[in-house]
């Protein structure tokens, strides 16, 4: 059974990682190695289908490719969506995780809740939040990725 704990890791280290892109984003190719690493890492784009929704997709919003990933996280010339900004490379000092709730099996979990992105002037950006993890290769993956703002009228 997966355990809140084991989530709450992932969830850390997804964190650590969109901190640490973001740190990179001055050096092209470094930032490039390091992010495709993280999403081979953290994502199931090599071996299932992702669900990955992401905040700020007008155009495209349904990401299924790690190399639309990629182009929404660090944007760049080659990027796969015109209007992909490179969301990670903000840059974001911390990204804190509140859950609102678990769903949790054998092989599987689901999180929802908000998560918060601090910029460099100590602004906090709320988003909602839901990721989907399986176990692949001894550890939590993301096969689900929606994010959005909270609703604004």
């Amino acid at each position: 059974m997966i355990s809140q704990e084991q989530v709450i890791k992932a969830q850390n280290e997804w964190g650590a990682g969109v901190v640490k892109i973001g740190s990179l984003k001055d050096s092209r190719i470094e930032c490039e190695v390091f992010t495709n690493e993280f999403l081979d890492k953290l994502y199931l784009f090599k071996s299932n289908s992702v669900l990955f929704k992401p905040k700020k997709c007008k155009v495209q919003q349904f990401r299924s490719t790690k190399t639309e990933a990629l182009s929404y996280f660090i944007a760049g010339e080659d990027r796969q969506c015109e209007k992909d900004g490179g969301f990670t490379i903000n840059p974001w000092t911390r990204v804190r995780f509140e859950n609102s709730n678990f769903i949790l099996e054998e092989s599987r979990a689901i999180a929802m809740g908000n998560y918060f992105f601090t910029d460099l002037n100590g602004n906090e950006a709320k988003v909602e939040f839901t990721f989907g993890y399986k176990w692949s290769g001894g550890q939590l993956k993301i096969d689900l990725h929606h994010s959005s703002f909270p609703y604004n009228p």
